[in-house]
């Protein structure tokens, strides 16, 4: 099967969250089971166009009212020779930094024009190279231009027999722009309404995308459910219930190559179902690296995450209700933090670290450090208020590290609740967002440290036994693949 990656980032090229990694690892894996697969994406500023090969001649995109003039570059994904990365060249949409927005401008005013470079010239490039997938699959609201496009203007004009495929990696992020952005798109103004861009008299390509897609999948399946719902909806749960039975969910798999603690290089020692010792030395060494107390017998919970609301960052460390301090000071117990994000969060961390021996934390991100806290922590706190799927509780279970989160979304899907009965469960969850039921869970946990010594290892193994391969998401997305090649161009694809 031909399929062809419409993203605005992808890892190691640009990164702003999961998305990256989902784009990059899905792909390889489709590509080791024998399709052939294509991703395209901006040549954001930072990619250093040295170390990409030009394809000859100017490429034509007819995003805005004048067609753009572009180049196109091109590499293979690290690591898997047969896939091929194509850059979108453009200087004014891309000659900047960042991918969504900058430090200065959160989000860039011009993003609509951007993207659209990006989709149409996503169609282009197929013409380029003489290549016509069977696929289109996009990836966020910044790729839905492309979802529009499939359907409603390249179906006719080459490209018949493509089908699209919308993931929603986070519902919350919409691509909501002004009416007067529209003739940024390209594209004529019958599909302001005629494919769904329409929204509180503005434009929203999410609505778009999920109007016009063949299929829709989402990176869980209970995170597909909640979509659906008012909470979850974020305002388009009518137009998804409306669409549910194009709706899948697909939990996403883990880089075990990279998240493997039997062959990490990022951490201390290295450690295996079979042989745990090097947990300990994991621990100790993370201990010291954050300044806390270096004692095996105290429980250690980790934390890595955007200060962000979702994440649930108030429940825990609001100033006035947050349980950080009351769980600190009222338990035995330490926190090793690592994120960056909300400003008042991150002053009220360097406060708490301040008034607390027991809780240290590095303000920004680390990529060796994130290693050593998931391998080093006896647990892993992840109180998101939504996630789509998320990959710290994964990457905590493979490390036998024990998952305290909250029920939702991916978090549901994976982690599996302690039975103080039978000390089967992979982890810790609570349903309420609220700063007691943080504080409970966590209680509970550290409990079951000190006095259930034996579940806590058979937690453990469990959760290094699960198979969260990506090879199981492929499966899944080549059937959505099938069915949307039915739904929208009425074929069945064959082997």
């Amino acid at each position: 099967m031909k399929i062809l990656m419409v993203t605005a980032e992808a890892v190691p090229f640009a990164k702003t969250g999961g998305l990256a990694d989902m784009v990059s690892a899905l792909s390889i894996e489709l590509v080791r089971q024998g399709h052939d697969v294509k991703i395209v994406m901006p040549r954001y500023y930072k990619i250093d166009r040295k170390k990409l090969n030009p394809l000859s001649g100017p490429m034509a995109v007819a995003a805005g009212q004048v067609e753009a003039w572009t180049a196109v570059y091109e590499t293979t994904m690290p690591g898997c020779d047969r896939l091929h990365v194509y850059f979108i060249d453009h200087e004014q949409s891309y000659g900047r930094d960042g991918v969504y927005g900058s430090k200065s401008e959160p989000d860039f005013h011009d993003n609509p024009y951007r993207f659209a470079v990006l989709s149409h010239g996503a169609f282009q490039l197929c013409r380029k190279i003489g290549w016509y997938p069977d696929i289109v699959h996009v990836h966020d609201w910044s790729a839905c231009l492309a979802a529009v496009l499939t359907k409603h203007v390249c179906r006719y004009c080459g490209f018949e027999n493509t089908a699209s495929v919308l993931t929603i990696h986070n519902q919350g992020y919409q691509g909501q722009y002004g009416k007067d952005q529209f003739p940024a798109l390209g594209i004529d103004w019958g599909l302001y309404y005629g494919a769904g861009f329409e929204h509180e008299g503005g434009i929203n390509h999410l609505q778009a995308g999920i109007s016009s897609a063949d299929m829709i999948t989402t990176v869980s399946p209970t995170y597909a459910h909640e979509i659906q719902t008012a909470e979850g909806g974020f305002g388009m749960d009518g137009l998804l219930r409306v669409r549910h039975d194009v709706i899948r969910g697909i939990l996403n798999g883990a880089d075990t190559r990279e998240w493997n603690p039997a062959v990490d290089k990022r951490i201390p020692a290295n450690y295996s179902i079979q042989d745990m010792s090097g947990k300990a030395v994991c621990k100790a060494e993370l201990q010291k690296r954050m300044g806390l107390e270096v004692n095996p017998d105290i429980p250690l919970v980790g934390i890595v995450t955007r200060l962000a609301d979702q994440k649930g960052i108030a429940e825990v460390f609001a100033p006035t209700y947050g349980s950080a301090y009351q769980m600190c000071t009222e338990m035995n117990l330490q926190f090793a933090v690592l994120g960056s994000g909300e400003k008042w969060c991150e002053r009220e961390i360097n406060e708490l670290q301040s008034k607390l021996p027991n809780l240290r934390a590095y303000i920004g991100y680390d990529e060796t450090l994130s290693h050593m806290i998931e391998a080093g922590s006896d647990f892993f706190l992840m109180p998101s208020r939504y996630e789509p799927c998320g990959l710290n509780q994964i990457y905590s279970m493979l490390y036998g590290t024990l998952p305290i989160v909250r029920r939702t979304g991916g978090l549901a899907d994976t982690v599996e609740n302690y039975n103080q009965e039978t000390g089967e469960g992979t982890g810790f969850t609570f349903d309420a967002l609220t700063p007691r039921a943080v504080f409970d869970t966590v209680g509970w946990a550290v409990w079951a440290y000190y006095n259930k010594k034996g579940d806590i290892q058979k937690m453990q193994k469990r959760g290094m036994q699960k198979q969260f391969g990506w090879n199981l998401a492929a499966e899944g997305y080549l059937s959505v693949y099938k069915e949307a090649l039915k739904r929208g161009c009425n074929r069945d694809y064959t082997d």
